[in-house]
C-alpha cells in the first residue's frame, strides 16, 4: 500500500535536512505541512505521510495509523504493520526527494509521535534525530529492538514535547519515555509547555527548531 503524503520544499537543489512528519488521530497528510516556515527559518524539506487507516471525524475524513481501543495497549499486529508501511515509505521518499541523509529527522504529532519513536529507532541507519509531540512511547519492554544506529554506532537523539495540561495524553508519558530511554542507554530531552493542552504551541514550535538546528549546526533567528 503507497501512503498518500504531502510536501513542503525549500529553495535550491538540496539535499535538503528534511523532516517525516507524521500527523495524529483523525488528521491528515496536510496537518503538520504548516510547520515548514517555523522549522529552522523555513530550510528543511517537509514530507508528510497519511495513516492508512481512515476513521470517521465527525462529517470529515480522518486518519490514523493503527487502531486505538480505549482502556487497552495499542495491539502489536496492528503497530508492525504501521510500521512497515512507513519504513517502505521512507525508504521510496529518500530516492524520490533531494533529502540530506545525515539530515534526517523522523517528528510526529500525538499517534504520530508514538509512530516516530517507533520508526525512528528501528531504522537499518538511525535518522539523525527524533522529535515526538505529545506522543507516548508505545512497547517500552521491547527497546531491545530500537537497534537503529549512525555512522559512529551512537542511537538518534530524542525530543520529546508535552503540554502540561493535556487532557488526552497526560504529560506523566513524557517522563515515563524518557526513563525507558534512560534504562536502555537512548539519549533524550525534553520540554514541558506550560497551559498547553493535546496540541503545539508556538514555544514548542520554537523549542523544537532550536533543537534541530543545533543538532545541524544551523544558525536560526
Amino acid at each position: 500500500m503507497r501512503l498518500i503524503h504531502t510536501v513542503y520544499e525549500p529553495a535550491g537543489d538540496g539535499p535538503h535536512p528534511t523532516l517525516i512528519a507524521m500527523h495524529g488521530f483523525g488528521a491528515s497528510a496536510l496537518d503538520l505541512l504548516g510547520l515548514a516556515p517555523y522549522i529552522a527559518d523555513g530550510r528543511f524539506m517537509v514530507i508528510c505521510p497519511q495513516g492508512p487507516m481512515e476513521v470517521p471525524i465527525g462529517p470529515t475524513r480522518g486518519y490514523a495509523w493503527f487502531p486505538i481501543r480505549m482502556g487497552a495497549s495499542p495491539d502489536r499486529t496492528a503497530i508492525d504493520d504501521a510500521n512497515r508501511m512507513v519504513t517502505e515509505f521512507l525508504n521510496t521518499a529518500l530516492q524520490k526527494y533531494p533529502v540530506d541523509r545525515k539530515k534526517l529527522v523522523v517528528l510526529g504529532f500525538s499517534q504520530g509521535g508514538m509512530m516516530a519513536m517507533h520508526v525512528g529507532l528501528r531504522r537499518p541507519r538511525a535518522p539523525a534525530a527524533i522529535v515526538s509531540y505529545s506522543g507516548m512511547l508505545i512497547g517500552g519492554e521491547h527497546l531491545a529492538e530500537a537497534k537503529a544506529r549512525n555512522a559512529r554506532g551512537e542511537p538518534p537523539p530524542i525530543l520529546l514535547v508535552h503540554g502540561d495540561q493535556d487532557a488526552m495524553i497526560p504529560f506523566e508519558a513524557m517522563f515515563v519515555a524518557g526513563n525507558e530511554f534512560a534504562a536502555a542507554e537512548i539519549p533524550s530531552q525534553w520540554h514541558l509547555s506550560m497551559g498547553v493542552g493535546h496540541g503545539i504551541d508556538a514555544g514548542a514550535l520554537r523549542h523544537g527548531g532550536l533543537f534541530l538546528a543545533k543538532a545541524f549546526g544551523i544558525s536560526v533567528r
